[in-house]
C-alpha cells in the first residue's frame, strides 16, 4: 500500500518582517569538508558553522564512518566530490545513491580520473553510478575536460590535485560554465595553503603543495537567501523588511549575484553592522543583510544564468508572478540536476496559469502566455529548489500547496520553520 504524500498548504502574512536564520553555505561546507580531510584533520575539528543540510551530512557521515558502501542518496555534489576523494584515498569503496542518482552522468569525471591512474569500475550502466573505487596515490599531469558540463566535476578534480605527485594542469575545452563555483573552489584551496590558480582563461594549474591544517568559518548561504529575495519582490507590504545575518559583501559564492538580479525585480540590498548584546551583557557587532523594496522593476528581463544556474527556478517564478516577460539562457545543466528542472518548471507553472516555452534546446522564454490555473499542489520531483522557489507564491495566490515538502532538507532543513517565524501559515492537510 503506497504512502499518502505529505502536502503543505501555505498562507502568507499581510506584513513581511523579521530576522531570518539562513543555513550555512552548502557549497562551501562540502568543499571545506573534503579539503579539511585532505589536509589531515579530523572531521568535526574544522570547519565551523557547517551546513546541516542532507548533502553535507552525507559527506560528514562518509568521512567519519568510512564504510565500504557509501550511499550518498540524492546528493549530486557528494557523488562528484567523493568520487575524486576516494580515488586518492587508501581503501576500496562502493559509491552509490538513489535511483535518480544512478541516472545522473558521471562518466566525464571518471574518464579524467582514470587518465590520472585512478582505479574506478562501473557496477551498473557505463557512465553512471554506482562505482567501485580503489584508492591509490596518483601521479597527476595534464588533463583536458569539457568546460561546459557540471563545474562540480572540475572542482572535484581540483580539490584532490595538491595530493598528486606531479600536481595537475587542467585544460577546460570550449566555453566554461558556472565559473564562479570553480573560482570558489580555487579560493578555498588557497585558504588551506594550496598553490592553485588560473594561468589562462581556460587552464588551471595546481602544484603539488600539500594543504595546511587550519580552522575555517563558513559563510551563510546566498542560494537560500534567494527565496527571501523572492518573497520581498512579491509581497504587497510597502514597508517590508527582512534581516539576514551571516552574509558578506565580498562573498565568493556565485549565487551572491542574486542581489544584482533582484535589484531589477524591486528589491534593495543593504549591508549593515548591527550591535547585539549577549547573555553576559557583552556587546557584539554582527554583519547583516537587510532587504527592502525599491519599487523599481524592469519591464522585461533577459539574463544568462551560465554562472548561477541554481537561481533559475527562483527568478522564473518571481518573474511570472510579477508579470515580467523573460528570456533566460545558460540553462544547459538544468536537465541533469535533481530532476530535469526545465521540464519541471514548465509542468508546475501551468498549475498557476502560466505557459513558458523552451527555445534553442535549453533557453526558457515567457512572453506573458497564460492558461487556466488549476492550483493543484505543486510537485517537487525530489528537488529541494522546486519546493523552495514555489512556496513564496503564497504571497500572490491564496491556494498554494506543496507536495512532498520535506525535500527542502537537501539544502535548507529549517525553511518551513523560518517561514512560520516570518508569519506564514504552513499547514499539513489533504489536497
Amino acid at each position: 500500500m503506497s504512502k499518502t504524500p505529505v502536502i503543505y498548504h501555505i498562507e502568507a502574512p499581510a506584513m513581511l518582517r523579521g530576522m531570518v536564520a539562513l543555513p550555512a553555505s552548502k557549497s562551501i561546507s562540502n568543499r571545506a569538508l573534503i579539503i579539511n580531510q585532505l589536509a589531515g584533520q579530523a572531521v568535526g575539528a574544522v570547519p565551523q558553522n557547517l551546513s546541516d543540510c542532507d548533502d553535507t551530512q552525507v559527506i560528514i557521515k562518509a568521512l567519519r564512518d568510512n564504510p565500504e558502501v557509501i550511499d550518498i542518496g540524492a546528493a549530486g555534489t557528494a557523488m562528484r566530490f567523493m568520487t575524486a576523494f576516494l580515488s586518492v584515498t587508501d581503501g576500496e569503496h562502493v559509491l552509490t545513491g538513489t535511483e535518480r542518482m544512478k541516472h545522473r552522468p558521471i562518466g566525464t569525471l571518471v574518464d579524467a580520473l582514470r587518465q590520472l591512474g585512478a582505479d574506478i569500475d562501473y557496477l551498473g550502466e557505463e557512465g553512471f553510478p554506482p562505482l567501485r573505487i580503489r584508492g591509490r596515490q596518483l601521479d597527476g599531469g595534464v588533463i583536458e575536460i569539457p568546460g561546459n558540463i557540471s563545474s562540480q566535476y572540475i572542482s572535484a578534480m581540483l580539490m584532490v590535485a595538491p595530493t598528486l605527485s606531479n600536481g595537475l594542469e587542467l585544460r577546460l575545452k570550449g566555453s566554461v560554465i558556472s565559473r564562479p563555483y570553480i573560482d570558489l573552489t580555487l579560493w578555498m584551496m588557497r585558504e588551506f595553503g594550496a598553490d592553485a590558480d588560473w594561468t589562462s582563461g581556460n587552464t588551471v594549474v595546481v602544484r603539488p603543495k600539500p594543504y595546511e591544517q587550519r580552522p575555517y568559518l563558513i559563510e551563510n548561504d546566498w542560494s537560500s537567501a534567494s527565496y527571501w529575495y523572492e518573497m520581498m519582490a512579491l509581497t504587497a507590504d510597502a514597508d517590508a523588511e527582512i534581516v539576514m545575518p551571516g552574509l558578506t559583501d565580498g562573498s565568493r559564492q556565485g549565487d551572491a549575484a542574486v542581489r544584482y538580479i533582484f535589484s531589477m525585480l524591486g528589491v534593495k540590498t543593504v549591508f549593515k553592522n548591527r550591535v547585539t548584546t549577549d547573555e553576559s551583557g557583552a556587546r557584539r557587532e554582527k554583519k547583516v543583510v537587510v532587504l527592502r523594496k525599491n519599487n523599481r522593476s524592469v519591464p522585461r528581463l533577459d539574463y544568462d544564468f551560465v554562472n548561477s544556474p541554481d537561481l533559475v527556478q527562483t527568478i522564473v517564478v518571481t518573474c511570472v508572478a510579477k508579470d515580467i516577460p523573460f528570456h533566460f539562457r545558460g540553462l544547459q545543466t538544468l536537465k541533469i540536476k535533481e530532476t530535469d528542472r526545465i521540464k519541471a518548471l514548465m509542468q508546475e507553472l501551468r498549475k498557476v496559469g502560466v505557459v513558458i516555452r523552451v527555445e534553442n534546446g535549453s533557453d526558457l522564454v515567457w512572453d506573458g502566455e497564460r492558461c487556466e490555473a488549476t492550483f493543484e499542489p505543486i510537485d517537487t520531483y525530489e528537488d529541494h529548489r522546486m519546493a523552495l522557489s514555489f512556496a513564496p507564491l503564497a504571497l500572490c495566490f491564496p491556494s498554494i500547496a506543496i507536495r512532498n515538502p520535506q525535500v527542502v532538507t537537501k539544502s535548507y532543513p529549517r525553511f518551513w520553520e523560518e517561514l512560520q517565524r516570518a508569519g506564514f501559515s504552513v499547514e499539513e492537510r489533504g489536497a
